[in-house]
C-alpha cells in the first residue's frame, strides 16, 4: 500500500486526508440526498407544484457561485500555499449554515433556500480544496486507488451520519417537522468532529509562489489552454456526465418518494444500502482504474450509468428500483473517484489547486443544469420517469466526449 504514496507521505496522512471525505459526505448524504431535500418538498414547501424546481434552483445558485469563484480561490491558494487554511474556513462555513437549518420550520421556504445556498457553497469550495491535495499524496501511477480510498471512506462517512440520523428519527417518535431539524444539528456536529484529524495531520507541502493576482494566474492558464487540450476535453466530458450524476444525487429521495411511493424510512434505508455499494465501487474500482487505464475505466462506469437510468425509468416495482439504485451506487463511487484521479494526473504540479478549481467549475456547471433539467421537465408536466430518461442523455454525451482524450499526452503537457 505504501508504494501507492508519494515518497515522503506516511499512511497516517492519507488517512487524515480520507477523513475529510468521511466528514463532508455527512452533508451531501443527509442534507442534499436523503433527508432535507425530501423534507423541503413535502414538509417545508407543502408539495406545491414548484417545490422540486425551487430546490434544484437553490442548488444551482450555489453551484453558480462556486463556478465563478472556485478557480480564483484555487489560484490564490496555490500562490499563497494556503489550501489548508482555506479548507478550514470553508469547513466552518458549511458547518455553521448546516446547523442553522435547525431553524427551518414548515412554510419557511425562503430561509431554507438561503441556508441551502450558503451551506452548499462552502461545501463545494472545500471539496475543490481537499481534492487538490491528491497529487501531493499519491504516486502518479496510483491516483486511481488513492482517490478511491478517500471516496470509499466518504461513503462510509455518509452511511454513519445517515445511520445516526435515522436512529434519531425512528427513536424520537416525533413528526418530521420536529425530527428533521435536529438531524441538521447532528450532521453539522458529525462534519466538524470527523474533519478534525484532517487539520491535525494533513501537511501543506506547497510553497508560496511569486505574488501575483489570482486573475493573472487564470489568464495565464487561459493563454496556454492549447497545451492542456486533453484536460480541457476532459473537463467538458465532466460537465456532461456529472450533470447526470448530480441530478441523481440531488433528486434520488424525491424520485423514490414521489415516483416509487417509498416512505421516508424506506428512502433512508435505501440510501444507507446504496452508500455501502458506493463505498465498495469506489474502493475496488480505483485498483481497476490503475490496472486498465483511466479512460477505459471511466467508460465502463458511464455505460453502467446508462443502464441504471433505463432500469430506474422502467421500474414498476420497488424491487426493480432497488436494483437500479445499487447499480447507481457502484457507478457513483467509481466514476467520481475516477474523475478526481484523472484531473490529478493531468494537473501541473505547481497549479494543482487552480486546476482542481477548474475541476470544481466543471462539476458545478454540471450541477447547475443537471438537476435544473430534471426539475424543469417535471415542473412542465412530465412524469418523474420521463425526467430521469432526459437526465440519462447526459451520460451518453459524456461517453461520446471521452473517446477523444489521450491521458499520456495530457500528462506530458502537465509536466512541461
Amino acid at each position: 500500500m505504501s508504494r501507492a504514496l508519494a515518497g515522503d507521505v506516511k499512511f497516517r496522512e492519507v488517512w487524515a486526508w480520507s477523513m475529510y471525505d468521511f466528514a463532508n459526505s455527512a452533508y451531501t448524504t443527509v442534507v442534499i440526498t436523503a433527508v432535507f431535500g425530501a423534507y423541503f418538498v413535502a414538509g417545508v414547501a407543502g408539495k406545491v407544484p414548484w417545490a422540486t424546481f425551487a430546490w434544484t434552483a437553490a442548488l444551482s445558485v450555489s453551484y453558480a457561485a462556486i463556478l465563478l469563484t472556485g478557480p480564483l480561490v484555487g489560484a490564490w491558494a496555490d500562490a499563497h500555499a494556503a489550501k489548508k487554511k482555506l479548507l478550514l474556513l470553508t469547513t466552518l462555513g458549511c458547518v455553521v449554515f448546516t446547523a442553522a437549518l435547525y431553524a427551518v420550520q414548515p412554510g419557511a421556504v425562503v430561509l431554507a433556500l438561503v441556508l441551502i445556498v450558503l451551506s452548499n457553497y462552502f461545501f463545494g469550495v472545500g471539496e475543490n480544496l481537499i481534492a487538490a491535495f491528491l497529487p501531493e499524496l499519491a504516486d502518479s501511477r496510483a491516483m486511481g486507488r488513492v482517490s478511491g480510498w478517500g471516496w470509499s471512506f466518504g461513503y462510509l462517512g455518509g452511511l454513519a451520519a445517515l445511520g445516526i440520523c435515522l436512529a434519531y428519527i425512528l427513536g424520537s417518535g416525533k413528526p418530521a417537522s420536529e425530527a428533521v431539524p435536529v438531524t441538521m444539528l447532528i450532521t453539522a456536529a458529525f462534519f466538524l468532529l470527523a474533519a478534525t484529524p484532517t487539520f491535525l495531520f494533513l501537511r501543506e507541502r506547497a510553497v508560496p509562489q511569486p505574488m501575483e493576482s489570482p486573475w493573472k494566474r487564470l489568464l495565464d492558464t487561459a493563454r496556454h489552454a492549447a497545451r492542456y487540450q486533453d484536460l480541457r476535453r476532459f473537463l467538458m466530458c465532466i460537465v456532461f456526465y456529472q450533470a447526470g450524476i448530480t441530478a441523481v444525487v440531488a433528486l434520488a429521495a424525491i424520485y423514490a418518494e414521489q415516483a416509487m411511493k417509498f416512505t421516508t424510512q424506506q428512502t433512508i434505508t435505501l440510501i444507507l444500502v446504496v452508500n455501502i455499494t458506493a463505498a465498495v465501487g469506489a474502493f475496488g474500482f480505483g485498483y481497476l482504474q490503475d490496472a486498465i487505464g483511466h479512460v477505459r475505466a471511466l467508460a465502463l462506469t458511464l455505460v453502467g450509468w446508462i443502464a441504471m437510468v433505463l432500469i430506474a425509468g422502467l421500474s414498476e416495482s420497488q424491487t426493480m428500483f432497488w436494483a437500479a439504485a445499487n447499480l447507481a451506487g457502484l457507478c457513483m463511487g467509481s466514476s467520481q473517484a475516477a474523475g478526481r484521479a484523472m484531473v490529478g494526473y493531468l494537473a501541473p504540479p505547481s497549479r494543482v489547486a487552480e486546476f482542481f478549481g477548474l475541476w470544481g467549475l466543471a462539476v458545478k456547471a454540471a450541477s447547475i443544469f443537471g438537476p435544473l433539467t430534471y426539475g424543469a421537465v417535471e415542473w412542465l408536466g412530465a412524469s418523474h420517469r420521463l425526467a430521469i430518461f432526459v437526465t440519462g442523455l447526459y451520460f451518453v454525451a459524456g461517453l461520446a466526449l471521452l473517446k477523444s482524450i489521450d491521458m499520456e499526452r495530457g500528462r506530458r503537457a502537465a509536466l512541461q
